[in-house]
């Protein structure tokens, strides 16, 4: 069986020291573990996350509570968490919260490894500096900064309004911990990103959740519950262009794709509301009620503009519920 650890190292050059720190750097890093997921083929998730899916988790609390990223074990039926000395130990899935993008996970034998403090990431400023880690030990950790804090809008109608951007860009940056000069655990990798030099070329970085997100939710999301009331969802895929909400896709199954909207869509307006960019859209699009509410819709096509509205879903009912390993 293959490791998974195995291609994910990061360069030697970009690995901390423990001299550096003033925390055991080798006990915090043995918090982080590998986490192996797989979903049913007939998942709703399936085709946009893929039926197999490796990540990593944080170890909570004594008891084997460990912090993910939702995308990684969403619909999952089994999930395996491995330590830094190659122990396995099946867990179960308890949430996953569409608003954070959190997911949380139960060890289902003793982990026996220690768990990372949660720490508060506002206090993290651009240049701050952290440890992004995954799992594996010093080889699978980088020795970063907090390159700025900003409103994120992901294509998949999901909004973050203080996301944490790190570098250097983690080669396994997936329910990854960044953890700040205390020890603490301050945000869970969700996303590689492409950013730019002053020189205008390339870099890769990450996106990560911060940390205080957690507690309000934590215990809705260990006992199974709903970490937030479910918002209304239309099944779009869509990106910022010239000022311009554009539609690239819909979901086969989604209320948009029933309304037949179709890639190339300009979305102009909600509700009346002019939208230039998808932070205004998802806010005026989750202002129009819970789940299941009307959303009235100003759409371009082509050289026609035409008003409609759809009917939204609760995204939560298409997802397979966790079964116990």
């Amino acid at each position: 069986m293959a490791s998974p650890f195995d291609g994910y190292e990061v360069e030697a050059r970009m690995r901390p020291e423990a001299q550096e720190w003033a925390f055991d750097l080798d006990r915090v890093l043995s918090s982080v573990v590998a986490l192996e997921a797989r979903v049913a083929a007939d998942a709703f998730t399936a085709q946009s996350l893929g039926v197999e899916r490796i990540g990593n988790a944080t170890v909570l609390n004594a008891s084997g509570l460990v912090l993910t990223m939702g995308y990684l074990v969403m619909e999952a039926e089994e999930v395996v968490l491995t330590r830094n000395d190659g122990a396995r130990v099946p867990a179960h899935v308890l949430g996953v919260d569409p608003v954070t993008g959190f997911g949380l996970a139960q060890a289902l034998e003793p982990l026996e490894l220690p768990a990372l403090p949660l720490g508060d990431s506002r206090k993290l400023k651009g240049g701050a500096r952290v440890i992004i880690a995954g799992a594996g030990g010093r080889a699978h950790a980088a020795d970063g900064r907090v390159l700025t804090r900003m409103r994120f809008a992901g294509y998949w109608e999901y909004l973050l309004e203080d996301a944490i951007m790190t570098g250097p860009a983690h080669p396994h940056w997936s329910g990854a911990a960044l953890v700040d000069e205390s020890g603490a655990l301050v945000g869970a990798g969700s996303l590689s990103l492409q950013g730019q030099t002053r020189d205008g070329e390339a870099a890769p970085l990450n996106m990560f959740v911060p940390s205080e997100l957690l507690p309000p939710i934590l215990d809705d999301l260990a006992s199974g519950r709903p970490a937030h009331p479910p918002r209304p969802w239309l099944g779009v895929l869509a990106q910022d262009f010239r000022d311009h909400v554009v539609l690239v896709g819909v979901n086969s199954r989604g209320p948009a794709a029933r309304a037949e909207l179709r890639a190339g869509d300009i979305v102009l307006a909600v509700a009346d509301t002019t939208v230039s960019d998808l932070g205004d859209f998802y806010t005026q699009l989750w202002a129009q009620g819970p789940a299941g509410a009307v959303i009235p819709l100003r759409i371009q096509r082509e050289g026609d503009v035409f008003d409609l509205e759809i009917r939204s879903a609760d995204r939560t009912t298409m997802l397979k519920r966790p079964k116990l390993n």
